[in-house]
């Protein structure tokens, strides 16, 4: 009876064991991106095909790819932006992308005072900037000569609508008072943060926009005479790039 059970207890011994030898070899190897994880200590590159023990499976590229575009979704941006159509300021993330990082999309909540109105606001605006080509200056500057794009923003409030209410005529709003979109062109000057001191910030950017939205070219359309910021908006912001 007691040889039996010294048995047993050997043989769960031996499991424990061979589990944990199996767990310490199947473990995540992690450095760059490029880098997938393959079973049994084995290192894969997906976009080289070069392995050091054993091939990359399709398993193994499509865990790769898998990975790669969750992260595609983190934030490589945080913006600060005030005026401009969408409040007295406005926060929010934003994301790079194309061959030259020559696109950014970004999205910021704003904040309007209640001024003569009945309450404070809040606004949400989705942003699309297209920077064609950068200036490098010295020493860690660079100048963005142009930069444009469009956004939409909104309000929230039940004073705001999308669709005119039918106590007002047909045609009295020709436009949502809900969803504004809104056209701009700008610049912006930029200065990179030496590898040595970075942290946290990999650039900081400094960026002015002239906008306008239908409603300043309606004014404009119907009097040619409107002036000049009567039409455009002027917003000024800094833009801090984290990857």
């Amino acid at each position: 009876m007691r040889s039996l059970r010294y048995r047993l207890l050997a043989s769960l011994a031996a499991c424990l064991v061979a589990v944990g030898s199996a767990s310490a070899q199947d473990t995540w190897h992690r450095g760059d991106d490029s880098l997938v994880y393959v079973a049994r200590d084995t290192l894969a590159d997906a976009r080289k095909g070069i392995t050091v023990e054993g091939g990359v499976s399709r398993y193994d590229k499509r865990m790769h790819y898998y990975r790669k575009g969750w992260a595609s979704l983190i934030p490589t941006q945080h913006v600060l932006q005030f005026c401009g159509n969408m409040g007295l300021f406005s926060i929010g993330i934003g994301w790079e992308y194309g061959r030259h990082k020559q696109w950014e999309t970004q999205l910021l909540m704003g904040f309007v005072p209640k001024y003569d109105s009945d309450y404070a606001k809040i606004t949400m605006t989705l942003k699309q900037n297209f920077i064609p080509w950068s200036m490098y200056i010295d020493r860690g500057w660079s100048f963005e000569p142009l930069q444009c794009g469009l956004y939409f923003n909104t309000v929230f409030g039940h004073d705001f609508w999308v669709k005119q209410p039918v106590k007002y005529s047909g045609g009295y709003y020709p436009f949502s008072t809900r969803i504004r979109p809104n056209i701009f062109v700008g610049q912006r000057v930029t200065k990179m943060v030496p590898h040595s001191r970075r942290k946290y910030i990999k650039s900081l950017s400094f960026f002015y926009e002239l906008s306008a939205n239908e409603i300043g070219v309606m004014k404009f359309g119907y009097n040619g005479r409107a002036k000049f910021w009567d039409v455009f908006g002027l917003s000024l912001g800094l833009k801090a790039q984290l990857l």
